[in-house]
């Protein structure tokens, strides 16, 4: 079988950051990489689900709705992918990122669609994990440019 792309990103040089993994026709996916991989240390479920609300519900209710495809957490626990269509520039995503990351670390509240009704499993939440990822990643994004958005070979 042909190997994916995500597969040939050489993980022993991947940090903390946002990078442009890839380009299908107008969906570009980008790579919010929050943890350095294989270090040891790993994103927890809890937090991931409740991060993973907080970014959607936000990317979600910005103008840029009709353009996000996609927000999902990476199986390897290090991150999450954000998929865009193209109309949304390198430096719109960067933008918007560091603004959700501010929201998330200071939101305060009931975790949105975290019924039972809403969520396949509600009960695996933190609020207070979510809220400690996006402020790591604050230091990381601030002064981000396109140019950091290049995976190093």
């Amino acid at each position: 079988m042909k190997r994916i792309e995500s597969f040939c990103v050489n993980h022993l040089k991947l940090r903390q950051g946002l990078y442009l993994s890839r380009a299908d026709g107008d969906a570009i996916t980008y790579d919010l990489r929050m943890v350095v991989p294989n270090a040891g240390t790993y994103l927890e479920n809890d937090g991931i689900h409740t991060f993973e609300h907080l970014l959607a519900t936000y990317l979600r209710n910005t103008e840029y709705s009709d353009r996000v495809i996609y927000v999902g957490p990476m199986g390897c626990r290090t991150g999450f992918y954000l998929i865009f269509r193209d109309s949304v520039s390198k430096e719109e995503v960067i933008s918007l990122t560091q603004q959700a990351m501010d929201f998330i670390a200071g939101y305060e509240g009931e975790i949105p669609g975290s019924t039972e009704i809403e969520c396949g499993n509600y009960r695996e939440h933190s609020l207070e994990k979510a809220r400690r990822y996006a402020a790591e990643m604050q230091g990381f994004l601030s002064g981000w440019t396109p140019e950091k958005m290049r995976y190093e070979q």
